[in-house]
């Protein structure tokens, strides 16, 4: 049967994360965009930390649905501006990744930090504040470092993709960069439940190293 209580208390624990996981993803892009010289992304509102103007509507609804899956519009850049375009797109690409591995370094230190505490010498109502709190620190290392390596893998249009292409010999990445059936291959990956063993172990490492 479907729980309601449950779905909000799922939901409460999720929207903090996963709100400052995607926003401070698109921000970082359009920001290190700025800094480069494209003014696209400042044009259009997109340089905030205002999650309202990252959202998309099905991203967020797949969120509310699966408890697991979200996105946000992606912040528009136009390459014309760089003044070295292959570079410079990888910096704005590498810069959404980065993002959210410091979100997910600080989310850990705040769950470290209550791990710390001396529990039996705190309050009833301290230990209810306490207890979400670890929660919600949790999710946002999860969801921070799965946003990372997900978005890091060499599937155009996924960031990893423009990273790799900074790298090939500009026609080499500009065919690579052509390839439209990415996402397809993504949404296969996760339908016959390959996409988590893929990047579920460097995701698992890297929370054990975190909270080591």
């Amino acid at each position: 049967m479907f729980d309601i209580a449950n779905t909000i208390k799922e939901l409460s624990i999720l929207a903090l994360p996963f709100l400052l996981a995607i926003t401070c993803h698109e921000a970082a892009h359009g920001y290190v965009a700025w800094l480069l010289g494209d003014p696209t992304a400042k044009n259009a509102g997109r340089l905030t930390l205002n999650p309202l103007r990252h959202l998309d509507p099905m991203g967020t609804l797949a969120l509310v649905l699966t408890r697991m899956i979200g996105w946000a519009k992606p912040v528009p850049v136009n390459p014309s501006y760089f003044k070295n375009p292959q570079r410079d797109m990888m910096l704005v690409s590498l810069a959404g990744p980065a993002a959210n591995m410091l979100l997910a370094i600080m989310f850990a230190m705040v769950l470290k930090g209550i791990f710390a505490l001396d529990l039996q010498n705190i309050s009833p109502n301290m230990l209810r504040v306490l207890e979400p709190t670890a929660l919600i620190a949790k999710t946002g290392v999860i969801i921070n470092l799965a946003l990372c390596f997900f978005n890091l893998l060499p599937l155009p249009p996924l960031d990893g993709s423009k990273i790799l292409a900074g790298f090939l010999p500009r026609e080499a990445a500009y065919k690579y960069l052509s390839f439209k059936y990415g996402f397809v291959i993504v949404i296969l990956l996760a339908v016959l439940g390959l996409l988590g063993k893929i990047i579920s172990p460097v995701i698992f490492f890297f929370y054990k190293l975190l909270l080591s």
